[in-house]
């Protein structure tokens, strides 16, 4: 079982083609005798997300190959004016860059440049095979013209052709901006389910119906408290706590909100805000529809998804107060270590934010910028506002923890302790608590911290982080009895089916056994990282040291361009025992960069200063897997 560090920051169809104006098939850039860094029609939006060089003048289009590059930059002033001049030079840019150059005059508020620009691109086969995508942003263009009767109007006929939930979605969201709640929540109301099901783990294919389930809830939910039927929000809310019993101590802590208007940031939908959040669902919605095409035709989505990006980022310039929608964008670029594009965005907001800073200064941090990263940790907690308080020092804490700033870190996590106001931020303050303690070898601590943040707030997440936590310290018989119950009550899991596993891997010599639970955790979840490497490392302990290479091997192509440093310790191990030694170096030189917690962080640079001395484990045969194999009852607790 592996506990990272990780910031609390979230089946559709388009008829359009690829946003990605680069391409294989692209055709190659017309020579441009005089470049122009940035096209004088922008948007003051759009100029302010240049990306500037140490004279604070934009680096303009010249900095990049690209257009994805200036996308991967969150430099939308370049992406623009690099679309812009490939129309001009009479190239195809395909029908998704020009809804963002029309999207562009709409931030503007120039709607009727942003109908000129549909307009032109109708006759487009693409466009053309479904005119009720223009029907759609001319309707959201109508709007912020004001004009509601010709706007909603002009939705309704539209909405059809949009995908899912996204037509509906942003009908009732146009209700709402336009002053129609009782209209807009009649919408709500009838995408509300009867009956509401939770994934049961985070491999449950319910989740992603769950997870629309929720963005109603929430939004018919927020619009209530802002009326002030308080009442109703919360019985409307209480549905979803129904469907996540388990999770109680955290829906009432968002009752709590609702009710007294604390720590929720509920201000009113405006025009641009809400047609922002309609362009956000339809950009998840067409990634979802990608991802689930690409699933059935047997390949797999990967490396960074510029056609998302882009949309989101064109989108934001309507509304850049959006830190929701900036929120996502950041973590999308974070997951694909654009580092550098990640502290850009965050940076760039009209008004900075404790949240935006922490993003920045994670991304700082990653990057080797430490100095830098500092500095926007302590300005977060700066501008930290009531509301964004526990958040912010969560964040804080963590990131002073990367940095290896033990004296802030245990400061900080006595100021989470001492401010938690309610059951579950005081659960969340321990939890955390016993993750930094462990991180920095102060194990006893770190049970202890966990045991409370069990005892506030008994979740399935709670009671894995205890048995972690007193495996770590020694008691080995209470945490496997802790994880034998869980995976009693979610046989079908496959990470409580991986921490059992590892467990019994790093903490007794329950070899055959830790083998079998992994190779069904493996199978139910064939390309999850974390699982191949416990799974291999399962064949390590059996003298497999093919079948662990190959698996682990594969668990580091799949966190690229990340590292974790649990797989590169396995695999320096591995590397050295076959012979190769020079392998066996870097892989422990990369693990000791991506911060082990202190015990490991030992054991590995001791490794690196002199190998490993001993042999490999005795072969052995691999043990047969059947379905009693693996079956668990009361019994063996």
């Amino acid at each position: 079982m592996r506990l990272k560090l990780t910031l609390a920051a979230s089946a559709l169809t388009l008829a359009f083609a690829s946003a990605g104006v680069a391409s294989a098939q692209s055709p190659t850039p017309a020579k441009i005798e005089k470049p122009v860094v940035i096209a004088s029609g922008l948007s003051d939006a759009a100029r302010a997300t240049a990306v500037t060089d140490a004279s604070g003048k934009p680096v303009g289009t010249t900095a990049y190959k690209k257009p994805v590059d200036a996308v991967k930059a969150g430099d939308m002033a370049a992406y623009l004016t690099m679309l812009q001049a490939k129309q001009a030079a009479g190239e195809e840019i395909g029908p998704m860059p020009i809804m963002y150059l029309a999207l562009d005059k709409a931030a503007a508020g120039n709607s009727d440049g942003a109908r000129a620009v549909l307009k032109a691109a109708e006759t487009d086969a693409v466009i053309a095979a479904d005119s009720r995508m223009y029907a759609y942003v001319d309707a959201w263009l109508l709007a912020m013209d004001g004009q509601p009767d010709a706007a909603i109007q002009r939705h309704r006929d539209a909405k059809g052709g949009l995908p899912g939930l996204v037509g509906d979605l942003s009908l009732a969201g146009m209700l709402e901006a336009l002053g129609r709640p009782d209209q807009a929540l009649a919408v709500y109301e009838s995408l509300t389910p009867t009956r509401i099901e939770a994934p049961e783990h985070d491999f449950d294919p319910k989740g992603l119906v769950y997870s629309h389930v929720k963005t109603v809830i929430s939004r018919r939910t927020l619009l209530l408290q802002r009326l002030g039927r308080i009442d109703e929000a919360k019985a409307v809310y209480q549905k979803l706590a129904d469907s996540e019993p388990e999770h109680a101590a955290s829906y009432a802590a968002a009752m709590e909100s609702i009710e007294t208007g604390e720590n929720l940031d509920n201000d009113a939908l405006t025009v641009r805000g809400a047609f922002v959040q309609s362009l956000s669902d339809l950009s998840r919605a067409s990634q979802e529809q990608r991802i689930i095409g690409m699933i059935m035709r047997g390949k797999r989505p990967s490396g960074f998804d510029d056609q998302r990006s882009s949309f989101d980022q064109v989108a934001l310039l309507i509304h850049p107060e959006d830190d929701g929608l900036r929120s996502a964008i950041i973590d999308l670029m974070y997951e694909n270590a654009l580092y550098d594009g990640v502290a850009h965005i965050a940076l760039s907001a009209p008004e900075t934010t404790s949240t935006l800073q922490i993003a920045a200064a994670q991304a700082f941090i990653m990057s080797d910028q430490a100095d830098k990263g500092r500095a926007a940790i302590d300005k977060a907690l700066k501008v930290s506002t009531d509301e964004e308080r526990m958040q912010t020092l969560y964040g804080a804490l963590q990131l002073r923890t990367l940095l290896d700033d033990r004296k802030e870190a245990i400061a900080l996590v006595d100021r989470v302790k001492k401010e938690a106001s309610n059951t579950a931020e005081k659960a969340s303050a321990h939890g955390l608590a016993s993750n930094i303690y462990s991180q920095f070898g102060e194990l006893k601590k770190a049970a202890k911290e966990a045991r409370k943040a069990r005892n506030l707030d008994d979740t399935h997440d709670r009671r894995m982080t205890l048995a972690d936590a007193l495996g770590k310290s020694g008691d080995i018989n209470g945490a496997l009895k802790i994880l034998r119950s869980e995976r009693l009550s979610r046989p079908d899991d496959p990470y409580t089916l991986n921490s059992l596993g590892y467990f019994l891997l790093i903490h007794t010599d329950k070899y055959e056994e830790a083998y079998k639970v992994l190779h069904v955790a493996n199978a139910l979840a064939q390309n999850d990282a974390y699982i191949a490497d416990s799974y291999g490392w399962a064949r390590f302990k059996l003298g497999d040291l093919a079948g662990a290479l190959r698996l682990i091997e594969f668990s580091r192509a799949e966190l690229a361009p990340h590292a974790h440093w649990e797989i590169e310790d396995h695999l320096g191990d591995i590397y050295w025992h076959k012979g190769r030694k020079e392998d066996a170096k870097k892989a422990w030189a990369i693990a000791l960069e991506n911060r082990p917690p202190d015990r490991e962080k030992a054991l590995i640079a001791d490794k690196l200063a002199n190998g490993i001395s001993g042999p490999p484990p005795a072969v052995q045969p691999l043990p047969n897997v059947s379905l009693e194999d693996t079956e668990i009852d009361r019994r063996d607790i």
